[in-house]
C-alpha cells in the first residue's frame, strides 16, 4: 500500500531546503489547517444529502431533485442561504458566551477530525496515547452545548442542554468502556499501532465475542452520543422546538449543523478504526492472490467506505426507531449497556490473557 508519509517528507524536505525552519512549519500548518477546513467542508455537505437521500429512500421517496442532477447541488444552495443569513441580536442573552458556544463545538469537532488515520502516513495528530486524547477532546463539545442552553436565556434551551448534558455524559461511559474494551485486546492506546495490528485480520473477527459485543455498544453508545434518533431528546422537535439552538441563526447555526454530521463521520471512523482495521484492507489469511488484490486500493478508500458504512447503520436507526422517552434512554444505558460494558471488559481481559481469541 502505498505511504504517504513520502509525500510529506518530500514537502517538508523541500520548504526547508528553500526557507527558515520556522517559516517551512508556519507554511505546513497552514497547508494542514486548509486540509482539515476543506475536508471538514466536503464531508458535512456530502453527509447531509447522504441522509437526505436515505431518509427518502427508506420512505419511498426520493429526496431533493431540484437543484442540480439528482438534487447533487441542493446542500451547495443551502450552505450559500445559511451563509447569507442574518444573525439576529437576542434580548436579555448573555452575549459573549453565546457566540462562544458553537466556535467550541467546532473546535471539538475539528480536533477530532485531525486526530482520524486516513490512509498509511496520513494522521496529523499521532501521539502513543491517541485513544485517551480523542475520548479527551470529545468530552469538550458538551460545554458548548451547556453554554449554549444556558446562554440563550430560553427555557427551551435550557431544557434541551440539560438533556443533551445527562445523554453524552451517560453514554460516554458505555463508549469509552468499548473502546477501553478493544485497547486491552491490542495492546496500546496509539492509533495508528492499533491500525497496524489489524494486518492479519479485523479485531471484529479476530477479537471473537468479546469484539462484537463492544461493537454493538460502541453503535448504541455513539448514536446517543451525537444525539441522533432514537435519542434525539435534546433537539425533540414537538417538545423543545430545536432545542439547545432554538434561539441561533445565520452561520453559528450552522455550526450547530456541521457538527452533528462531523460527529456523525467520526464516531463512524473511530468505529472502522477499532473494529474494521481503519485503512487497513480485508485480508484472509492463506490467500495472497486475494490479499495482493485488496491492497490496490488505496487505504483511504477502505477508511472512507468503512466510516460510511457504520454512518449508513446510524442513520438507518433515526429513521427505523421511534424516538424514546427520557427514562429509557437512561435506563438503558445504566441499567443495561454499562453493566454489560464491564462485564464485557472483564472478558476481553481473561481472552486476551489466556489467548481465547483468534
Amino acid at each position: 500500500m502505498f505511504d504517504f508519509s513520502v509525500v510529506t517528507t518530500w514537502i517538508n524536505n523541500l520548504l526547508t531546503s528553500c526557507m527558515p525552519g520556522w517559516a517551512a512549519v508556519l507554511i505546513e500548518c497552514v497547508i494542514i489547517a486548509l486540509c482539515v477546513l476543506g475536508a471538514y467542508t466536503v464531508l458535512a455537505l456530502f453527509y447531509i444529502l447522504y441522509e437526505r437521500k436515505l431518509c427518502a429512500w427508506f420512505q419511498c421517496r426520493l429526496g431533493p431533485m431540484r437543484v442540480g442532477y439528482w438534487g447533487l447541488l441542493q446542500v451547495f444552495a443551502d450552505m450559500f442561504k445559511i451563509l447569507i443569513k442574518e444573525l439576529i441580536p437576542l434580548k436579555g442573552t448573555d452575549k459573549f458566551l453565546f457566540k462562544l458556544a458553537p466556535y467550541i463545538i467546532i473546535t471539538a469537532s475539528v480536533t477530532m477530525l485531525a486526530c482520524l488515520p486516513w490512509g498509511r502516513g496520513m494522521q496529523i495528530i499521532n501521539y502513543n496515547i491517541g485513544i485517551f486524547f480523542i475520548l479527551a477532546v470529545s468530552s469538550v463539545g458538551i460545554l458548548g452545548i451547556l453554554l449554549a442552553g444556558w446562554a440563550s436565556n430560553n427555557k427551551y434551551t435550557l431544557i434541551g442542554a440539560m438533556r443533551s448534558g445527562a445523554q453524552m455524559v451517560s453514554y460516554e461511559l458505555s463508549l469509552g468502556l468499548a473502546i477501553i474494551t478493544m485497547v486491552v485486546f491490542a495492546g496500546t492506546m496509539n492509533i495508528e499501532e492499533i491500525v497496524w495490528a489489524q494486518n492479519r485480520g479485523w479485531f471484529i473477527f479476530t477479537g471473537h465475542i468479546p469484539a462484537i459485543i463492544a461493537c454493538l455498544i460502541y453503535i448504541i453508545a455513539a448514536t446517543a452520543e451525537t444525539n441522533r434518533g432514537p435519542f434525539d431528546l435534546p433537539e425533540a422537535e414537538h417538545e423543545l422546538t430545536a432545542g439547545y439552538h432554538t434561539e441561533y441563526s445565520g452561520i453559528h447555526f450552522g455550526f450547530f449543523y456541521l457538527a452533528e454530521y462531523l460527529n456523525l463521520f467520526i464516531v463512524s471512523g473511530i468505529a472502522s478504526l477499532m473494529f474494521l482495521g481503519g485503512w487497513m484492507p480485508f485480508h484472509v489469511n492463506g490467500w495472497d492472490g486475494f490479499n495482493e488484490v485488496m491492497n490496490y486500493l488505496p487505504g483511504i478508500v477502505w477508511f472512507i467506505g468503512k466510516a460510511f458504512f457504520i454512518s449508513f447503520v446510524i442513520i438507518w436507526f433515526k429513521w427505523t426507531f421511534p424516538r424514546v422517552r427520557i427514562d429509557q434512554m437512561l435506563a438503558l444505558e445504566w441499567k443495561y449497556l454499562m453493566p454489560l460494558a464491564l462485564a464485557n471488559l472483564v472478558l476481553m481481559a481473561l481472552c486476551t490473557t489466556l489467548g481465547w481469541h483468534f
